[in-house]
């Protein structure tokens, strides 16, 4: 992973959020109060996290970045929001450079016949006032089955750096890889597969 420092005049505007600066005011915590329209992942903070149990020894971690797609937002009436989201297989990464290659293999995701993961929500069901479940159709390795994701909505502003309206959420949920044929070392790493996915968003227009 790269990670660049901040220039003084960003750390500031950094700093200041952090410490409740009146741009932080301006973001809302409450979904109700989000913009309705057409929003695109926000790739720079989008992440899709993973974690399997390992050999019974660890918990142990990856993420999938360079997410693309977009959000249509309704806030009047959220259960119409709709989502679309293609991951690259091949951005999948570790802590090992080496499994990050075996990952890619056809052992495992085989990233070459099956570049992208999509997920295409096809129902919304609101839980609470900032909360939902997304049920949506998954492909991974060449198989499509339905998913349910646990969402919940972080916040959402003016972006104080780039200045774009920004939305953001988190989600969680649980899927079985050998659902999706990768099979590899169960079940000595695990089946279940935990899913944590941050969720930036900006919107177009």
């Amino acid at each position: 992973m790269k990670y660049t420092l901040l220039s003084f005049p960003a750390a500031a505007v950094a700093i200041g959020l952090l410490a409740g600066s009146p741009a932080s005011a301006q973001v809302v915590t409450n979904a109700a109060q989000v913009q309705s329209g057409t929003y695109d992942v926000e790739p720079g903070h989008t992440q899709v996290g993973f974690s399997v149990l390992h050999f019974g020894f660890t918990n142990y971690l990856g993420v999938f970045s360079n997410v693309s797609g977009t959000l249509s937002l309704d806030a009047k009436s959220p259960a119409s929001s709709k989502l679309s989201v293609t991951i690259p297989v091949s951005s999948v990464q570790t802590t090992s450079a080496k499994l990050d290659d075996e990952l890619k293999s056809d052992q495992w995701f085989d990233a070459t016949k099956f570049p992208n993961a999509t997920f295409e929500s096809t129902s919304v069901r609101i839980t609470g006032r900032n909360d939902a479940i997304v049920t949506g159709n998954l492909t991974l390795h060449g198989v499509t089955k339905s998913e349910t994701l646990k969402v919940h909505f972080i916040g959402a502003g003016v972006n104080a750096l780039d200045k774009k309206y920004t939305t953001g959420f988190e989600a969680t949920g649980t899927i079985k890889r050998s659902d999706f044929g990768v099979k590899m070392y169960v079940p000595y790493v695990s089946d279940d597969v935990q899913l944590r996915i941050a969720g930036a968003f900006e919107k177009q227009g």
